[in-house]
């Protein structure tokens, strides 16, 4: 058995953003291409593509009395294929310091009760997941250390850790906007002149290499743990 072998499992990526031909969207791909490399089946979730209503509904409201209801046909769906997954990570960009509503929708009806909390053992339990937010704030920006630690307050301590998962990470990824972007002192929102060219491939050049970055350590802290 080769070392890549070794580590084969199902890697769950889900793309919320609602455009294709966003960085967000570009970034998922690249990562899924990354885990197949390491030997992943991958399964990539566009939730946008896909069609998916973020909006709660009255099939999908948790019933408080009954761990065991049934929840939407779509929603059980999604549950096999979180369920499937080894390893789930989500790429997202980083809206108000959180996720944008399609992410968080999915999460709500998704990840309900009686599938992700509310028994002794989670059904998630074990699992590793890796958050890669999309931010446009740069990298020298004081706002950044805030953000970090709210993000990963709400979605390692808020959601996954309740859930049952092994591993959460948050992997903050700055510099995403042409136009770099901070707030001063005063709390103005100063946006810089936009790169273009040999600078703006080179920009997006490192970020490709902070994306994987985050990947490659992610992966192997599973070598470590596993």
């Amino acid at each position: 058995m080769t070392q890549q072998d070794s580590h084969a499992g199902t890697a769950l990526v889900v793309l919320a953003h609602h455009r294709t031909d966003s960085l967000t969207a570009h970034t998922a791909r690249r990562t899924a291409a990354r885990l197949e490399a390491s030997g992943y089946r991958v399964d990539l979730l566009d939730l946008q593509a896909e069609g998916f209503d973020p909006r709660m509904n009255e099939a999908d409201q948790p019933d408080w009395g009954d761990r065991e209801k049934r929840y939407s046909d779509e929603v059980h769906a999604h549950m096999q294929r979180v369920l499937d997954a080894d390893v789930v990570v989500a790429v997202f960009p980083v809206y108000w310091q959180s996720v944008p509503a399609l992410l968080k929708g999915w999460i709500d009806r998704v990840w309900n009760y009686g599938f992700a909390y509310g028994r002794s053992r989670p059904r998630l339990a074990g699992k590793r997941i890796l958050w890669l937010g999309l931010a446009g704030a740069t990298a020298d920006d004081p706002v950044v250390a805030g953000m970090q630690s709210v993000l990963e307050t709400g979605l390692s301590e808020g959601i996954a850790y309740y859930c049952g998962f092994s591993q959460s990470t948050v992997g903050l990824l700055t510099d995403a906007e042409e136009r770099p972007q901070r707030v001063d002192a005063e709390g103005n929102l100063l946006i810089g002149e936009a790169v273009a060219g040999a600078e703006r491939a080179t920009q997006y050049a490192a970020f490709d290499r902070r994306a994987e970055e985050f990947v490659e350590k992610f992966l192997a802290e599973e070598l470590v743990t596993s």
